[in-house]
C-alpha cells in the first residue's frame, strides 16, 4: 500500500504523484482484471485521470487508445469516480 499526505507534512505529495511513480504497476494490475476507484475533489479527480492516462501511454498506448481503454474500465464497472 502506499500513501500520500498534501496536508499533514510540508512536503506535499499527491495520489496522482504515487500513481505515476508505479505507472508500471498501475498498468500490470489493470491488464490483469484490477478495478480502479477514484473518490475526492474533482480537481483530483482529474489530475488522477490524467495520471491514468500517462500510465497507459508509458505502456506504449496512444492517447486515442489509453482514452479508449478508460472508456471500456468504466463500461465494465472496473473504473469508478465519485468526485464533488
Amino acid at each position: 500500500m502506499d500513501v500520500a499526505f498534501s496536508r499533514d507534512q510540508e512536503h506535499k505529495v499527491y495520489v496522482q504523484d504515487r500513481l505515476r511513480e508505479r505507472a508500471a504497476d498501475i498498468y500490470a494490475w489493470l491488464e490483469e482484471g484490477a478495478a480502479f476507484y477514484v473518490c475526492g475533489a474533482e480537481a483530483m479527480g482529474r489530475a488522477i485521470q490524467q495520471a491514468l492516462i500517462d500510465a497507459l501511454r508509458s505502456a506504449g498506448r496512444t492517447q486515442e487508445q489509453a482514452e479508449k481503454y478508460i472508456l471500456t474500465l468504466k463500461q465494465e464497472g472496473r473504473y469508478q469516480r465519485d468526485v464533488y
